[in-house]
C-alpha cells in the first residue's frame, strides 16, 4: 500500500502559496481602489464647502470695508505680510495673486494642500484669487468693470459670463492634481479668461466667482449700499 507524501500532506505546495497570494492581491486591491476613491471625494468635498465659506467671506470683507481685498503675493511663509492682502492692486502691482486667507479668516488650503515650511516649498492647495481692481478700492453702484474685463469659459470655450455682468472676483483651487488647467493656466493682465466645468482626465480645478449683481444686493440688504 502506497503511503502519503509526507512533505505534501505537511503544508501547501509553492503553487498554491501563489495561487492564496494572488486572490488575496485581488481582495485587497477591491478594497482600496474604493477607499482611494473616498478619500478623494471627500477632498473635493471639503474643498468645495471651503470655497463657499470663501465666498461669504469676501461678500462679508465687501459689507464691512466697502471693497474687495487685494491678493496676496507675498512668497514666504514666514513673512509678516503672508496671507494678508497687498495694499494695492492697481495696474503696477499683480493683480492675481493669493487669497488673502488671513485678512479673511478663512482656512489657507484646499482639501488637497500642504502646509509650506519655508520660501523654497512648492505651493500646493494655495487658494488662486484676483479681484477686479475697481472693486478693490471703495465701490458704488455706478461702479463698472475695469481692464481686468474677467470671464468664464467652459472646456469647450463655452461662455459662462457675459460682458454685461463679468465676475468681479475669483478664487479657485487648483484640485486633484495640484496645477492649474486650461485657461486656468496662464494669466491675463487685462481681458482675464478662467475656465469652471466638471472634472475630466485634462481639467480638475474647482473654482467660484463673485459676481456684481449677487454683492450689491447683499450689500443693499446690510444698508451698506446705494
Amino acid at each position: 500500500m502506497k503511503m502519503p507524501n509526507a512533505a505534501r500532506s505537511g503544508g501547501f505546495t509553492l503553487i498554491e502559496l501563489a495561487v492564496a497570494l494572488v486572490v488575496v492581491a485581488l481582495v485587497l486591491g477591491s478594497i482600496l481602489v474604493p477607499l482611494t476613491t473616498q478619500v478623494q471625494q471627500r477632498k473635493i468635498g471639503d474643498t468645495q464647502k471651503a470655497l463657499q465659506e470663501i465666498k461669504d467671506a469676501l461678500t462679508g470683507f465687501a459689507i464691512i470695508n466697502g471693497r474687495l481685498p487685494c491678493p496676496d503675493t507675498d512668497t514666504d511663509p514666514t513673512a509678516a505680510g503672508y496671507g494678508i492682502e497687498e495694499t494695492s492692486c492697481s495696474a503696477t502691482v499683480a493683480a492675481e495673486g493669493y487669497l488673502p486667507w488671513k485678512t479673511l479668516g478663512v482656512t489657507d488650503l484646499d482639501g488637497f494642500g500642504i502646509r509650506r515650511a519655508n520660501a523654497s516649498s512648492p505651493r500646493i492647495g494655495d487658494w488662486r484669487y484676483r479681484v477686479d481692481r475697481n472693486f478693490a478700492v471703495a465701490f458704488s453702484l455706478t461702479t463698472g468693470f475695469s481692464t481686468d474685463s474677467l470671464s468664464i469659459v467652459d472646456s469647450a470655450g463655452n461662455a459662462l459670463t457675459t460682458t454685461a455682468e463679468r465676475p468681479i472676483a475669483i478664487v479657485f483651487s487648483a484640485g486633484p492634481n495640484i496645477t492649474p488647467d486650461g485657461q486656468n493656466a496662464s494669466y491675463e493682465g487685462t481681458s482675464g479668461i478662467y475656465q469652471s466645468d466638471v472634472p475630466s482626465p485634462t481639467f480638475d480645478d474647482i473654482l467660484i466667482w463673485v459676481s456684481r449683481p449677487t454683492l450689491f444686493n447683499r450689500m443693499t440688504a446690510a444698508g451698506k449700499l446705494p
